[in-house]
């Protein structure tokens, strides 16, 4: 045991963990902490212009790199302010650790009107976080911070909340450093293994529909194992791109609409393999169909799809499991898919009943002119929510969005955090003109600390999506226009790279010049607005004006 302030032993606990880097602000209440910071070499410490970016910025680093991203704010606002980072992460089962501050412990919940005062400060972020824990006292630190990692990164990980108030951060008293929780990997039960297998081994056409959480168990070499062995399609959710390269002989793409030929083919499948993912926007297919459902999270099973059979585990784990079961059990008697695939993947390419224009030709430009490693962050733009279902995602971890969240202004401060993470590999944040004022004043954190992304602002002048589905549905839009800066000037003035390309095509020549520069270069790219995606063409009943109640 060691004489440590909480801060001391709560950088000291995270050195354990194999954090490397600190999202945060160093507010009042969080000087015990940033003292402890500025004496641990081996932990670097990134301060944003905003608590906002922080936790995009570790949602980012987490979800490319499989590593939990780490947040500090002070107390209240700074919460407040970061929830949206928070809300995303949850969306997507990102492992990010929030450490709070809080008042002085002596009145906390006497609501005397302290500085950043909030009662019941946790209630803020239960929504969107997995478990949360206020320590008193330096020589809790130990074991609660490493519960507070345990908590992130097992089962289905997910945003907690680590708070102290600033006393503890300073005061002094005995404390024993601790070893790292082991994440013990969980395997469903044999019978259900070999249940599922049994199933899947009966099939007359599986499935295999891929979510975000092979992704967070690190198991893409797995899921591939898996459908090459048994020769089954795959299809991914939006949040499950790139667990499969979208060019491989048995992949059916990604983000499934309500219609088309991915629709389709799900729908004749009798049974649904699902792997990692909760199906949050949509039931997948009818309710004919079996779905097997492998997942880390016993309370997403049934869920959605009531004809579900439940695997519950971890997914790194139980895939080569449920892989041998399904080979003992027989291994199918089902066709090769790889002709159908082959024709699918022909169509989508090139089938104007599945494609927009002119989103396609705007993307496809996007495609040549990036590198098939690039690390790609799509924002909440019209070429955004293009980008689900037509943007080829070839490696691991390399494509990111806001999930169900949906939060505008996410991709620039996320795209750093990215970068951070894989600072060798090229990113490319792809965001509108209206997200990226959001947070445009990071491009000072990107100055400072050398963050060398390619950002590309698709501007229109307005708040495209809402624009034209008030014009389409309500007859009118209003107040979705708004003044911008000269973006070219604004990046100058922060002392990075502004590129102004020609038309929406010329950034196929830009954005190899820009990464080429290794600076942090942002791209403005004038455009008009588009067409709704036929993949969103189906309308909430809310999204239209109504003559009476909605059932």
């Amino acid at each position: 045991m060691a004489k440590l302030s909480g801060g001391e032993a709560l950088i000291k606990s995270m050195v354990r963990e194999g954090v490397e880097v600190v999202f945060g602000l160093p507010g009042v209440q969080m000087y015990g902490i940033v003292a402890a910071l500025r004496d641990e070499p081996s932990i670097k410490f990134i301060v944003t212009r905003n608590e906002t970016a922080t936790s995009y910025m570790a949602d980012g680093y987490a979800r490319t790199t499989g590593k939990p991203g780490v947040v500090m704010v002070v107390p209240g606002p700074g919460i407040y302010n970061a929830g949206g980072g928070l809300s995303t992460a949850f969306s997507r089962s990102s492992p990010i650790v929030l450490i709070a501050g809080q008042i002085p412990r002596a009145t906390i919940g006497k609501n005397l009107g302290g500085l950043h005062e909030v009662n019941d400060q946790k209630e803020i972020t239960n929504p969107v976080t997995k478990w949360q824990k206020l320590v008193l006292r330096p020589h809790e630190v130990p074991e609660n911070i490493h519960e507070a990692f345990r908590q992130a990164k097992s089962d289905r990980p997910s945003p907690v909340h680590f708070e102290l108030p600033p006393e503890t951060m300073v005061e002094r008293e005995e404390v024993e450093l601790l070893e790292p929780a082991q994440i013990v990997r969980k395997v469903p039960e044999n019978s259900v293994i070999e249940a599922a297998a049994k199933e899947i081994a009966a099939a007359r056409k599986p499935v295999i529909y891929a979510g975000g959480g092979i992704a967070r168990s690190d198991a893409e070499a797995e899921l591939v194992a898996f459908a090459e062995t048994h020769n089954i399609a795959v299809m991914t959710s939006a949040g499950g791109k790139g667990t499969m390269s979208e060019r491989h002989a048995l992949a059916l793409g990604g983000s499934l609409g309500p219609g088309g030929q991915l629709k389709n083919y799900i729908e004749d499948a009798d049974v649904i393999i699902g792997i990692g993912t909760r199906f949050s926007m949509r039931t997948q297919a009818g309710k004919e169909a079996r779905l097997v459902h492998i997942d880390a999270d016993p309370s997403m099973i049934g869920h959605v799809h009531a004809n579900s059979l439940g695997v519950v585990g971890d997914v790194k784990a139980t895939l080569p499991l449920l892989s041998e079961a399904i080979t003992a059990a027989g291994g199918g008697s089902w066709h090769s898919p790889a002709e159908e695939v082959a024709t699918i993947q022909s169509n989508l390419a090139n089938s104007e009943e599945e494609l927009n224009r002119p989103q396609e030709d705007y993307l496809q430009a996007l495609q040549r002119g990036a590198p098939s490693d690039a690390v790609m962050i799509f924002g909440m733009t019209q070429l955004g929510y293009y980008s689900r279902p037509r943007w080829i995602t070839e490696n691991p971890k390399s494509y990111i969005d806001s999930g169900y969240s949906g939060n505008l202004g996410f991709a620039f401060p996320t795209a750093l955090g990215a970068k951070v993470g894989n600072p060798d590999k090229p990113v490319i944040c792809v965001s509108g003109d209206g997200g990226f004022m959001y947070n445009s004043s990071e491009i000072s954190t990107a100055v400072k600390y050398g963050i060398n992304l390619v950002t590309v602002i698709y501007n229109d002048g307005h708040y495209g999506n809402v624009a034209r589905d008030l014009d389409d549905d309500f007859g009118g839009a209003y107040e979705t226009e708004f003044v911008n800066p000269d973006f070219v000037a604004l990046a100058e003035a922060y002392g990075a790279v502004g590129l102004r390309a020609k038309d929406p095509f010329d950034v196929e020549n830009l954005i190899p010049q820009a990464l080429a520069m290794n600076k942090p270069v942002f791209i403005d790219v004038p455009v008009s607005r588009v067409p709704r995606p036929k993949q969103w063409s189906s309308r909430a009943p809310w999204t239209t004006p109504q003559e009476g109640l909605i059932n």
